[in-house]
């Protein structure tokens, strides 16, 4: 049976089969949708980060989720950035989106983690110079 492609809105709370590395099974889980749904109509694919308990020990820039109920979750949750990209096919239904106030907090976290920046006043993207003082096959300390 060929599953219907659905094109979801960013923010989105889905719910996909996320597999364990020590296990053959995958379980149902949250992840939230990050791709604008021009990559997913022209890939078939959606990037996504992952969504878990609360109870897990947080890790640095870990979010919250405050509105349960608007992310359709029914239990303490939060964003960890881990980020990975899975077949929209495989996504199982859509539960939530994200609040507007989670969305922005989201924002400001990834954008202060990840390396693509905008220049608001320019219009363009930071480039950034690479690190002269590394060598090749060397650690930076």
């Amino acid at each position: 049976m060929t599953r219907h492609i659905v094109i979801y809105d960013p923010y989105s709370i889905v719910v996909v089969p996320f597999p364990f590395a020590d296990k053959k099974a995958a379980k149902k889980r949250p992840a939230l949708v990050l791709s604008e749904k021009i990559f997913q109509t022209h890939t078939g694919h959606t990037t996504m980060l992952m969504i878990t308990s609360a109870t897990h020990n947080h890790w640095y820039s870990d979010i919250d989720i405050q509105d349960l109920e608007t992310a359709g979750l029914t239990s303490a949750s939060l964003i960890r950035q881990k980020i990975f990209t899975i077949d929209l096919r495989l996504v199982i239904k859509q539960i939530g989106i994200l609040a507007p106030a989670e969305q922005k907090k989201l924002q400001h976290e990834i954008s202060n983690n990840i390396a693509i920046r905008k220049n608001h006043h320019k219009s363009q993207y930071t480039i950034h110079q690479p690190d002269t003082t590394y060598k090749k096959g060397s650690q930076n300390k």
